[in-house]
């Protein structure tokens, strides 16, 4: 059992602490700032390891080469727990035999979700696919194939990739989950809101929605959502080659959504470079486009608890931050939290727990693991080959429009073709206002109609 009363007051007096650790000439907020080193050991000393167990067989989910037994055991207290149905639960031993993109299973839940995509559809597949982990390791993805009644606009069908802002680290927080499952409680409002199914199936259009954060729920890891993206794509086109091997395609997210946007659209050229003929465009909105900046715009603040839960996923794949949790973090990474969605992700912010309280590390941001996740996640030397519009909050408070702006600076200046648009408001606001600009935008280009380039001279 932890020692409570102990514990507590070693949390509070580590706030406190972190609270004042940083002098006023400061280059960087000083929730990034290291804390004093005796506060890791005396949290150690205040929480007993966390007791999760020792295994006989690593599972395959959980294997990590190069990495200690202990850490991977821990990985595998970390992810999630089974959600009951085998298209999510189960790796195939024979992952390395196939190639990424090549249905493992697929399975008809027209009944289950026709009534949530509230638009009339032929059919609703889940299909259940060979992908690639962040570390590039075989992996698999799932993602639901959605194809309306209305009449097709040109041939061949042209189809909209939606990546829903999952936010979530349980299984059962996807949304193929939810659209074979039915609505329950794990069901984001985002995977009904904005509207972009509903719109682009009554368009005529397929709709693919991929569950990006792979079957590790590795949230905000964009590697690993591109990877599957791209091969719920190529999913699709197995489905029905004389449908949908060669349609034009079109993708969007907003907020963690766009996260997996980005990732898909800077690994498309490397990974599938035969699918990059047919995106015709993609817009991402409420970019998180450079984790080094959200360290000082989200950590201990009311978006704390998001800050955690996206470590926590990242961690997920990429195996080195856990070589850095100490006794706190196993007890939280290996909690009921482990399985939670976006609501209990945001209440947590309410405890405005640094993350410098989980780590061995007193000064973890500037540490060389986190050094190569801000390299990896920002992918800032891959140029996106096909067209972008990215739109953010001008008045974003825990995702800077400055990261938006850099994002669109760089792309531009590997020769992508990109336009921006600023919106007057925040994070919820723009999900609203700056919608319509960016669904016309996308739906131009299906309609083939190529994208300008808004990209200053060059």
């Amino acid at each position: 059992m932890v020692r409570t009363h102990s514990y507590i007051a070693v949390v509070v007096a580590a706030v406190a602490v972190l609270a004042m650790a940083s002098g006023p000439a400061a280059a960087e907020p000083p929730n990034m700032m290291p804390i004093p080193s005796q506060i890791p050991h005396a949290i150690n000393g205040a929480v007993p390891a966390a007791p999760f167990p020792h295994l006989r067989d690593i599972p395959l989910r959980a294997q990590a080469k190069g990495f200690p037994r202990r850490i991977q055991e821990f990985r595998e207290a970390i992810l999630p727990s089974p959600s009951g149905d085998p298209m999510f639960d189960r790796w195939p031993r024979n992952l390395g035999s196939m190639i990424p993109g090549q249905i493992i299973a697929a399975r008809d839940v027209t009944a289950t979700a026709a009534p949530l995509v509230t638009a009339p559809i032929r059919s609703a597949r889940l299909l259940k696919f060979r992908s690639t982990d962040a570390t590039g390791a075989p992996s698999f993805g799932t993602a639901t194939l959605l194809v309306p009644r209305a009449p097709a606009p040109r041939t061949p069908r042209p189809i909209v990739v939606n990546n829903l802002p999952i936010d979530a680290l349980g299984t059962s927080c996807n949304p193929g989950y939810t659209l074979a499952h039915g609505f329950t409680v794990a069901t984001n409002l985002t995977d009904l809101l904005p509207p972009t199914t509903q719109l682009a199936l009554a368009h005529g259009y397929a709709v693919v929605v991929p569950d990006h954060q792979g079957p590790r729920m590795a949230y905000a890891e964009p590697v690993v959502a591109g990877h599957v993206i791209l091969d719920a794509i190529r999913a699709a086109g197995q489905v029905d080659r004389k449908a949908f091997a060669s349609s034009p395609i079109a993708m969007t997210g907003y907020s963690g959504g766009a996260i997996a946007t980005n990732g898909a659209t800077k690994l498309l050229s490397q990974y599938a470079p035969e699918l990059a003929d047919r995106v015709v465009g993609a817009a991402l909105g409420g970019v998180p486009a450079d984790f080094r900046m959200l360290v000082g715009s989200m950590n201990a603040n009311l978006a704390t608890g998001f800050f955690h839960a996206a470590t926590f996923g990242i961690a997920r794949e990429r195996t080195e931050i856990l070589t850095m949790a100490n006794h706190f973090a196993e007890w939280i990474a290996t909690s009921p939290l482990k399985n939670a969605c976006s609501v209990p992700a945001a209440l947590a912010g309410q405890t405005f727990w640094p993350m410098q309280l989980f780590s061995d590390d007193p000064d973890p941001f500037h540490s060389d693991v986190a050094e190569r996740i801000y390299r990896v996640t920002k992918m800032a030397d891959r140029k996106s080959v096909v067209p972008l519009y990215i739109y953010q909050g001008t008045y974003e408070w825990w995702i800077p429009a400055a990261g938006a702006r850099n994002l669109f600076r760089e792309q531009c200046r590997m020769g992508a073709h990109a336009a921006y648009r600023e919106v007057f408001g925040e994070h919820v606001t723009t999900a609203l206002f700056g919608y319509p600009e960016a669904i016309s935008w996308l739906d131009t280009r299906l309609r083939g109609i190529p994208a300008p380039d808004e990209c200053p001279a060059r």
